[in-house]
């Protein structure tokens, strides 16, 4: 990044902050009408735009406004809404009394007025320490979801996030596999994933894939941030994903769920939750059990996984909080298919001696200080030890049955630590006010792949067998740490009550290191060594960059928002893409860094409480995109290879609108009925590439179109919901092919659609949910593996059913 550009922003900053336009702070006390004690997590809005705070342990709150007139609305379940227009040129205290509810409400009423408050979530301008204006932002109620959380059914669970592209080749959820927009799926690795706000992947920058995903159950609400979350939380072309696990109940000294699941194909998941606040100290954790045989032949498995937060306010200003999440899980898997074979019989499993195991154990420790009501401060500090174990017996041919030789075995480990800390101050410059953020993020990662020979056995033995195979070809050992050192910032400037700017940058520092050795073992006809060599390698590569970016947001009276960004991208090349021996394809040792930027430019808001609606244009542009194409070796013979293809452009439209059917035809509080469609159609193209016959085609990972919509409906404590998906179809490698061949591994994956049914009812302390996936039982795929879980086409599951068992105390 030339200096020139920097310069021109730091312009920029001044420049707007001449035309920055004064803020108000409005702040008030709520308390119970009969006890007068202070109401705590009562959600208070702004009639036009939305949440703009929540009150504390003592009743309080503050929020800071543009506007010299507003309506706001006191919520929380227990009580009366409450709504006062307030003109704040007169006042700015608003304290105010909540009478309590009459009547008991049921779970669905509860709900309905939930979302007759705030149907679409969306994150506020700024967010604890954090800021979002301008940019792209989707919350996921899950707590409020009617999807099956049992097996983290992602299809659903992000049914209302436009554009995203999901792998879904397993019926328990144990990974999440998430893109969009033309980015790959796999493992979720083009988003910055967290969880509360810390990094929860195996290594941010060397290896990003996300072999944890936090169980659904324990989850209340799924934040995303599109591309433009670069600045502050990393430098990847997806944006962010931040997991929020749910608080503890501020009511009681102890409350405890537990949810039992059965479904088909033998699963069985168990879900125990305990929450509680007692004087300063909080607390929630949950433990998770999933089983089950798969829905193909050597696919079972089981997964246990722990969560546990403690937090302590130390005053009302200040608080630290600890949190632990351990899981681990074991899985045979019953590998790829090829397009033959797939269309022979989707279920079948020619492998029964490849298993994956997963060992994640994160910690966090975090400090929250408010230093005024205009100055915040926070510390993270984080940190993972965690391994994935990879065994079997993998080949180009898939279709191959398994001799019984030694198999392949790939174990990595991973240890990083890291903190960031950030500090948000709304400020006063020449007699105007702005909001400033600045951040920097410490990150330490020390990992180790190996690679060899594994048993001959058809158990889970992930131990090396070297001396039994010391011929065997694809030895390696690595050493792979990875420092990265990064400084960040952003700032509001209003330039009128309505329209705002905000520019920002981050400065990043990398230095990733590989030190190890690989071993070439080629041999005669007869098994015999005719060459025998161990290489060593010692690498060092640092790089130094600033990325920038720019938001723009125009709130209008009528409840919506006009709002547009920018920001630049980068992607460091991974270890996976550079040490890993893989039969199914090469890869090409002048692979590089990506880098390019995305754009935004949409509408959003809330029609009368009728349609709440997001609808938006994008582009997103790569410069040196990697991945897959058709090479030809030597002698003829075709194999993919993955390199850095050139560069490519995705562009489209997206939109989300949700429709309150209830209100339109004017329905008693007895009843629920929303409709929503969700609908993304995007164009792709490669613009440059050095090798011949990419350019003109399209990118790979990008169904042109992608809808989701469906009906969500319900009468007193019964809930119900209907959803249908569709993709067209999609490449899998830049060379556009068709047919995989004997691999499976590149080749289209066929346009697909499926059908899902929910239901759910409430009776005091109990809910009872139910529901049928795939319904039409279609037989499709959404993946085409390279490596394990594969090689080859990895089907997805057929009609499959499930219900849960909800107790509450």
């Amino acid at each position: 990044m030339l200096l020139k550009d920097f310069k021109l922003v730091s312009i920029l900053l001044l420049l707007t902050s001449i035309s920055a336009w004064a803020q108000q702070s409005v702040s008030g006390i709520v308390t119970h009408s009969e006890t007068n004690l202070p109401i705590e997590n009562v959600e208070i809005f702004d009639k036009d735009s939305g949440m703009q705070a929540k009150t504390d342990a003592s009743g309080y709150y503050q929020f800071e406004t543009l506007k010299s007139e507003l309506t706001i609305i006191f919520f929380s379940y227990e009580f009366d809404v409450y709504t006062v227009t307030v003109d704040l040129n007169t006042s700015k205290e608003i304290n105010v009394q909540l009478k309590p509810l009459g009547v008991s409400l049921s779970e669905v009423e509860l709900f309905a007025r939930k979302s007759q408050v705030f149907e679409l979530s969306r994150l506020k301008d700024v967010e604890g320490t954090a800021i979002f204006a301008g940019k792209k932002t989707e919350v996921v109620l899950v707590d409020q979801s009617m999807a099956n959380l049992a097996s983290n059914n992602a299809r659903q669970i992000f049914s209302q996030v436009v554009g995203l592209n999901i792998y879904q080749n397993d019926d328990a959820g144990l990974q999440l596999n998430i893109g969009g927009r033309g980015l790959d799926p796999n493992r979720t690795s083009n988003f910055n994933t967290r969880q509360n706000g810390y990094d929860i992947s195996a290594d941010v920058l060397g290896y990003p894939e996300s072999y944890y995903t936090p169980a659904s159950e324990g989850l209340g609400e799924v934040q995303i941030v599109r591309g433009a979350a670069s600045l502050q939380f990393g430098t990847q072309f997806g944006g962010l994903v931040n997991f929020k696990t749910k608080k503890p109940n501020p009511d009681k000294a102890l409350e405890l769920i537990t949810r039992n699941t059965l479904g088909s194909f033998g699963l069985y998941t168990n879900f125990t939750s305990v929450s509680g606040t007692k004087n300063n100290w909080s607390y929630y954790g949950y433990f998770n059990y999933k089983k089950g045989d798969g829905f193909r032949p050597n696919s079972e498995f089981e997964s246990k996984n722990i969560f546990a937060h403690l937090g302590y306010k130390i005053s009302k200003n200040t608080a630290i909080s600890g949190e632990v999440t351990y899981m681990r899980y074991l899985a045979q898997q019953a590998g790829g298919l090829t397009d033959t074979m797939f269309n022979q019989d989707p279920y079948q499993s020619n492998r029964e001696r490849n298993w994956f195991q997963v060992d994640w154990l994160l910690y966090n420790l975090k400090f929250e200080h408010q230093f005024s009501e205009t100055s915040d401060f926070s510390f993270s500090f984080f940190g993972l030890q965690a391994s994935r174990y990879a065994l079997g017996f993998r080949t180009n041919r898939v279709d191959q049955l398994d001799p019984g030789s030694e198999r392949d075995l790939i174990k990595g480990d991973f240890n990083n630590f890291g903190f960031e800390t950030r500090y948000l101050n709304t400020y006063t410059i020449l007699d105007k006010d702005a909001t400033f953020l600045i951040g920097a993020k410490y990150y330490n990662a020390k990992n180790d792949q190996q690679q060899g020979p594994g048993s001959t056995n058809k158990n889970s033995d992930f131990n090396f067998y070297t001396d039994a195979f010391p011929n065997y070809s694809n030895q390696s050992d690595f050493d792979l740490p990875n420092l990265n050192i990064a400084v960040f910032g952003e700032n509001i400037f209003y330039i009128t009550n309505k329209f705002s700017v905000t520019p920002g940058a981050r400065f990043e520092y990398i230095k990733t290191q590989s030190n190890g050795f690989y071993k070439e073992v080629r041999l005669d006809g007869a098994g015999n060594p005719i060459y025998n060599e161990t290489v060593y390698e010692d690498q060092n590569f640092d790089r130094s960059f600033v990325l920038l970016g720019l938001g723009l947001s125009y709130k209008g009276d009528k409840g919506f928002e006009f709002y547009g960004n920018i920001s630049q991208n980068y992607r460091s090349v991974t270890f996976s893409d550079i040490s890993i021996f893989n039969p199914a394809f090469a890869i090409d040792k002048n692979i590089t860094d990506e880098e390019g930027f995305t754009s935004d430019l949409g509408i959003r808001g809330n029609f009368k409480g009728i349609v709440s609606y997001d609808a938006n244009v994008f582009g997103l542009f790569y410069n040196q995109r990697i991945g897959l194409v058709q090479d030809v070796l030597p002698g003829g013979r075709i194999i993919s290879k993955r390199t850095n293809v050139g560069d490519a452009a995705m562009y489209g439209v997206e939109s989300l609108f949700d429709l309150n059917i209830k209100k339109i035809i004017g329905l008693n509080s007895d009843y629920n009925f929303n409709y929503f469609v969700n609908s993304s159609f995007i164009t792709s193209q490669y613009n440059e590439s050095d090798i011949p016959g990419i350019k003109g085609n399209k990118v790979e990972f990008v169904p042109e179109v992608n809808i989701k919509t469906g009906l969500r409906f319900g009468y007193k404590n019964l809930l119900g919901s209907v959803q249908y998906t569709y993709l067209s179809d999609q490449f899998t490698d830049a060379s556009n092919s068709v047919d995989a061949g004997i691999s499976g591994v590149i080749g289209q994956i066929p346009s697909y659609d499926i059908l899902d049914f929910s239901i759910s009812y409430s009776y005091k302390r109990f809910k009872l949910e139910a529901g049928v996936n795939n319904a039409l039982d279609n037989a499709y795929f959404t993946r085409r593996a390279t490596g394990y879980p594969g090689p080859g086409i990895i089907p997805s599951a057929p009609r499959n059913w499930y219900t849960t068992l909800q107790i509450k105390i």
